[in-house]
């Protein structure tokens, strides 16, 4: 089976210094194990006020604008990851979310979501799983952590 996907042009996205620095951050800690990962982004996400869908999906087309290894198929976990840090430089945190994809092709994913949709994501919310996920409260309090809780 074969899925379309369109990369970016080269260059599309606002890119810059920090932007490049916050991706290549963002690969480093993909290589971290799942449990001081979760760890980690909720330690980050601490103080942080829920972000909205319009200002995270400019920050996902500015990620995957900057960098082809993040809009490519294998980039998932580095991208969300990019993602929810750009929007933690600005205040806000999306829901980042690891799971896996319940409809073909069957995969291992992560994603951010807003407003409770999936940002950048092809499909609809019920095609992803959440197997860990890692939110702030309303009101921006601090930050929460839902692991297995399904959709909600």
């Amino acid at each position: 089976m074969t899925t379309e996907m369109t990369m970016p042009a080269r260059g599309a996205g606002r890119g810059g210094p920090a932007l490049r620095v916050v991706i290549a951050l963002a690969f480093l800690l993909a290589r971290l194990r799942p449990g001081r990962l979760r760890r980690l982004l909720t330690l980050i996400s601490r103080g942080a006020r829920p972000a909205h869908h319009a200002e995270v999906l400019e920050v996902y087309q500015a990620v995957v604008g900057t960098s082809r290894r993040c809009a490519g198929w294998y980039g998932c976990l580095p991208r969300s990851v990019a993602i929810a840090l750009v929007c933690r430089l600005s205040g806000t945190w999306p829901d980042w979310c690891a799971g896996v994809r319940s409809s073909p092709p069957f995969a291992a994913h992560a994603w951010v979501e807003a407003d409770g949709r999936p940002v950048g994501e092809r499909g609809r919310s019920e095609d992803f799983r959440p197997l860990m996920v890692v939110t702030v409260r309303e009101g921006g309090s601090g930050a929460g952590d839902r692991r297995g809780a399904g959709r909600r």
